[in-house]
């Protein structure tokens, strides 16, 4: 199974494209779920939501629909992998209503986090609950080097089933900022080495372009090749499509599917295409 998504499930600017021209912010996740199925849950990393939040998010997605939340960044950065035990344990009491939805649930680690912090991810590695995925993304360039501190890293998920995350960003930081959009994305993107390594079973890129308009697919042509060799071994890969300011994500999702040849509902015309269309025919 390959697991297909944008960084969030509402924007405005996609009215009329993916979503529905009149779809309400209330209704944009249960849209956005009808076309892909997963997405990344950034917004559990700035805040803990509700639990009728929680609720609302299961009850809008399809039974085969898959989150991937990011912990909160009290556990990464403030807290720093320590004296975790009661925030961790109230953090899945509070996300229990949607853990059946959780495809994985993902550590974002802070750029000062060095080599020599590794016992400390193995440690918080040992406190997490079983029977649910995990992936660790690191910043630090000690990890992108290819030497005994990846080595150790690698060496650490693999023993754990914890899947290594990859951010490529090698497109969008090909391109000018001569846009606010692209300002702001590679002000706040890494730009870091790409590592593509399946640590567990469900390996995951997040992918992030500039835009449609500037050359994206050489960037991906070497992702197709991985992907399909990961689903080729019977692992079940997700892969996150980003633009600077997100509008063209969906689209760009869909491109790479269809450059994959693989079948996936993403391919179908979108719930604003087909309205147009339907429209059309009046």
């Amino acid at each position: 199974m390959l697991y297909l998504g944008c960084p969030q499930w509402s924007s405005t600017a996609w009215k009329g494209n993916l979503l529905s021209s009149h779809c309400k912010n209330a209704d944009m996740l249960h849209e956005y779920a009808q076309v892909f199925n997963s997405v990344e849950g950034n917004t559990s990393f700035y805040a803990d939501p509700s639990v009728e939040s929680l609720n609302r998010w299961r009850d809008a997605v399809n039974s085969d629909f898959k989150f991937t939340f990011k912990f909160h960044r009290r556990f990464s950065h403030e807290l720093k992998l320590t004296h975790i035990d009661d925030e961790l344990t109230a953090w899945f009491n509070l996300f229990e209503p949607i853990l059946p939805h959780a495809g994985q649930i993902m550590l974002q680690l802070p750029s000062s986090f060095s080599p020599k912090q590794l016992p400390l991810l193995a440690q918080f590695i040992a406190k997490l609950p079983t029977g649910l995925n995990y992936g660790v993304e690191v910043r630090h360039p000690d990890f992108f080097k290819k030497g005994a501190a990846e080595i150790a890293f690698n060496q650490l998920l693999i023993a754990n089933n914890v899947n290594r995350i990859a951010m490529d960003t090698r497109a969008l930081f090909a391109v000018k900022p001569n846009t606010e959009a692209l300002i702001d994305a590679q002000q706040k993107k890494p730009h870091l080495p790409v590592h593509a390594i399946a640590t567990g079973n469900q390996p995951m890129a997040r992918f992030v372009i500039a835009d449609l308009e500037h050359d994206y697919k050489s960037y991906y042509q070497p992702w197709l090749k991985k992907v399909k060799q990961w689903l080729d071994e019977g692992k079940h890969p997700y892969v996150f499509f980003h633009t600077a300011d997100n509008r063209q994500a969906p689209l760009l999702a869909r491109e790479f599917c269809q450059d994959l040849n693989y079948n996936h509902r993403v391919l179908s015309p979108f719930i604003g295409e087909q309205e147009a269309t339907q429209s059309s025919l009046f």
